[in-house]
């Protein structure tokens, strides 16, 4: 069994996923650059080092990535205040079953540690969790390892002893580059051939997790 489970947050645990989505496209067309969801679907937890250079590949060098990101963050706020934040389903249940059966439970995010919990509180689940790992907290991002190596030596485990959920590409290579299992949860994409030669497996929902860990205290 593992010893330490490691949350995603946007899309794995918070139903976000589709407002940066819309709020990716919407600022890149204000800012007249015409971005589709195969472009946008590039963005998900990958940082500006990796994010900025596939964007200008895509719409070319005049492509402000700064000056986009920053009326994403504006569209994003307005949509929620407007709609809230929303818990993906059985998160509760399975945070819950991590620690009645003494996992540690750690969130390790591409958002940025103020925001990060901001949203944690208002979902209530701040207190559910041993460690908030964040972007900013670390050099690299996702898809770099760092994030995860950080996240593994703040919560006292080696990477082989963890388990990390991600719902994207990006967190998936991070995870797995820093030697943690991987299971991903899809949310807006599922995996593609590349991904299930180094995931565990692909989840349905947090509810088939619990039930995968379930399997191996049986096994």
């Amino acid at each position: 069994m593992y010893k330490a489970v490691l949350f995603d947050m946007d899309g794995l645990i918070i139903d976000t996923e589709k407002h940066y989505q819309k709020a990716w496209i919407q600022a890149a067309k204000e800012l007249g650059f015409n971005m589709t969801v195969k472009e946008q679907l590039y963005l998900r937890s990958c940082t500006k080092k990796y994010a900025e250079p596939i964007m200008q590949k895509f719409f070319g060098p005049d492509f402000d990535y700064d000056k986009v990101r920053n009326r994403r963050k504006e569209i994003m706020d307005e949509d929620l205040k407007k709609f809230g934040i929303e818990k993906k389903p059985y998160v509760d249940e399975i945070l819950d079953f991590l620690k009645e059966e003494g996992i540690k439970r750690a969130l390790v995010t591409a958002t940025h540690e103020t925001k990060a919990r901001e949203y944690l509180k208002e979902i209530e689940l701040e207190e559910k969790l041993d460690k908030v790992i964040c972007a900013d907290m670390v050099e690299n991002g996702k898809p770099d390892p760092d994030i995860y190596l950080f996240a593994c030596k703040k919560i006292g485990e080696k990477p082989s002893d963890c388990l990390a959920l991600e719902d994207s590409p990006n967190g998936v290579r991070s995870a797995y580059s820093a030697g943690v299992d991987v299971i991903m949860v899809p949310d807006l994409s599922k995996p593609d051939e590349e991904l299930n030669k180094i995931i565990l497996k692909s989840a349905g929902s947090l509810k088939d997790v619990i039930s995968f860990l379930q399997n191996m205290e049986i096994q």
